[in-house]
């Protein structure tokens, strides 16, 4: 439908939110967050209970706000940070989902963990079947629903892999700090924050010379980094990281931005 109308953003968001609820009024939230200081903040408390068909009910409050946000969020970050060159997306869901794969075969002596292992296979070979006709020059783009896909799966994958969105949150690092630094930057400049631009790195990468190939492999290069990292990394290790993909992604934007012409 956004590709053949144009759908306005403001509208999209309101069809994600819609979409995100689905799985959490299904029962899947997070609980809780590690708290890279120590310890765990709990998420379960406030709950509201009540009685529906006959069953008693609860919604936790927080748990699904933050689960809400976090699925409405990541379908946003694949969309403005991670599909702007041909290839660019495929690969960084591939590896993602992999990385969620390897998360949930270590912890597979919990039963549980199996459905997720085969769900995140099945995404990883489902965007690696559509590589060939995506990656440069692609015969096929995904338009805003091949994005907002990946980033459903993917964020309701790592809640049900024992709730690592620490992991991929490293592992997506670099499209959800430009997404974050673009976002900040429209608004500073009175702009909507939904309203696409030119101003991303992979923008500025193909402005300094990079051909699309060559971003599709930077961006793959870092998410396979990371994944490799992140999955070796204890809470607080994952927060340092985090911080330091911030602070090279922000370099890297703004040599990119105020680089001499040649």
């Amino acid at each position: 439908m956004d590709d053949r109308y144009n759908l306005n953003p403001y509208l999209r968001l309101i069809i994600q939110f819609f979409a995100a609820a689905l799985p959490i009024a299904s029962g899947i939230g997070i609980a809780f967050i590690n708290n890279p200081l120590g310890g765990s903040i709990d998420l379960s408390l406030p709950q509201i209970t009540f009685n529906l068909l006959g069953e008693t009910r609860s919604i936790w409050l927080l748990s699904d706000m933050f689960a809400l946000f976090w699925i409405v969020g990541l379908m946003n970050i694949l969309n403005m940070g991670a599909k702007g060159v041909d290839g660019q997306l495929s690969g960084v869901v591939i590896i993602s989902s992999l990385v969620i794969a390897i998360l949930s075969f270590k912890y597979s002596a919990d039963i549980t963990e199996w459905p997720v292992l085969i769900l995140s296979l099945i995404v990883a070979g489902s965007f690696l079947g559509f590589l060939p006709w995506h990656f440069f020059p692609q015969k096929i783009m995904p338009g805003f629903s091949g994005s907002t896909l990946a980033g459903f799966l993917l964020a309701v994958l790592s809640i049900l892999t024992t709730t690592k969105v620490g992991t991929l949150l490293v592992v997506l690092g670099i499209p959800i700090v430009d997404t974050g630094y673009t976002i900040t930057r429209r608004i500073l400049s009175g702009k909507s924050p939904l309203w696409g631009d030119t101003g991303h790195l992979h923008h500025k990468l193909l402005a300094a010379g990079y051909s699309k190939k060559q971003v599709s492999f930077i961006y793959w290069g870092f998410s396979l980094t990371l994944g490799i990292i992140a999955l070796n990394l204890n809470t607080s290790f994952k927060f340092y990281t985090i911080i330091g993909i911030v602070l090279i992604v922000g370099a890297m934007l703004l040599w990119l931005t105020h680089k001499p012409k040649k």
